[in-house]
Formats: C-alpha cells, sequence, structure tokens
C-alpha cells in the first residue's frame, strides 16, 4: 500500500486521507491516538489522525499544542488484517467496523479539506431531532428542554456519523449541551 506522509510545520504528522482499502475507527486506549498513529504509520497502514491547534497554558507559557479532534479515535484504511495488527499494539480498546464505506470516505474527505484550509472548526454536540439538551450559557442557562429541528441554513456541519459527532464551521459557540437522562 502506499502511503504518503507529509511532514508540515503546523503538525507532528499532516497525513493524506489513506486511499486503498476499508475504513475501520479505532477506539483507542486513553491518550494513545498519536503513539497508535505513529505504529501504524511505521507498519505502512494507512491512517488519518484528524489533528487540530489549540492553545494550551502551562503556568504563564503559552504553548500551541495539535490535538486529536476526536479524542479517543483515529481512523485506518487497510485490510481487516491491518485493523488487527493495530489491535496487537496494546493501544487499541475496540475495532469498529463501517458498514457504511461511502459515505465515512465523503466524510473524511470533508473533514480533511477543512482542516488543511486550517478552518475553524469547534466541538459541535451531534443533535437530532428529540435530542435531550441543557443550555449551558446565556439568559436561559440550565433551561433543558428536547431539540425540535437541527437544521438551519446558517450552519455548516462536518458529521463523522460512525462517531454520532459533528464539527461546525459557525463561529459562535453552541449553546446546547446533550443530557444523558431525562429528568
Amino acid at each position: 500500500m502506499t502511503h504518503q506522509s507529509n511532514m508540515g510545520a503546523n503538525s507532528e504528522f499532516a497525513v493524506d486521507l489513506p486511499t486503498q482499502g476499508d475504513w475501520f475507527v479505532l477506539h483507542t486506549r486513553s491518550r494513545q491516538e498519536k503513539a497508535l498513529t505513529a505504529d501504524l504509520l511505521a507498519m505502512n497502514v494507512g491512517v488519518y489522525l484528524p489533528l487540530q491547534s489549540q492553545i494550551r497554558f502551562h503556568g504563564q507559557r503559552k504553548v500551541k499544542a495539535r490535538l486529536p479532534l476526536f479524542p479517543g479515535y483515529l481512523f485506518l484504511r487497510g485490510t481487516r488484517e491491518q485493523a488487527f495488527l493495530a489491535d496487537r499494539t496494546r493501544r487499541v480498546a475496540n475495532i469498529i467496523t463501517v458498514n457504511d464505506q461511502q459515505t465515512i470516505d465523503c466524510q473524511l474527505r470533508n473533514l480533511h479539506l477543512a482542516l488543511s484550509q486550517e478552518a475553524p472548526l469547534d466541538p459541535y454536540p451531534y443533535l437530532q431531532k428529540g435530542t435531550w439538551v441543557e443550555v449551558t450559557a446565556g439568559p436561559f442557562r440550565g433551561l433543558q428542554g428536547v431539540v425540535e429541528n437541527r437544521l438551519s441554513a446558517d450552519r455548516l456541519l462536518l458529521q463523522i456519523d460512525m462517531l454520532g459527532r459533528a464539527m461546525s464551521l459557525e463561529i459562535d459557540p453552541s449553546l446546547l449541551q446533550v443530557l444523558d437522562d431525562r429528568p
């Protein structure tokens, strides 16, 4: 499998999307995304770890860090045997098989394009009609309710259905937090 790796100034490993094989979602053990990506790249296995720059503060020092966009997950494109090879690194908690290869390929290409242009992506709750949410800021903070209609003409969402997550290119932060349990 041919796999290109572009070492960019902005990232530890800015990787082109792999083009051969099936997609698998690897749920990693805690804080193992980068190490597993490095291991798989060394084994010439196609892998995609979406990273985004974030500013972190360590005391008085400001540091720009490249952190996984989806903590605990990375995307492997290859054979089932390569997915099991990844599992043998002891860095994988679970291998998630992708049933809809075409959809995840399209979604990852969209995400890759946005990240390659350094689009300001904000984590965005994956809200569907009927999702129970709480307002986290503003005059209605603490108000709980059910999402009635999620779609809006002024938002562009980049979704990863397999993870039940989405990213928004909208600058305004979301005021809603998904709640696990209804009162």
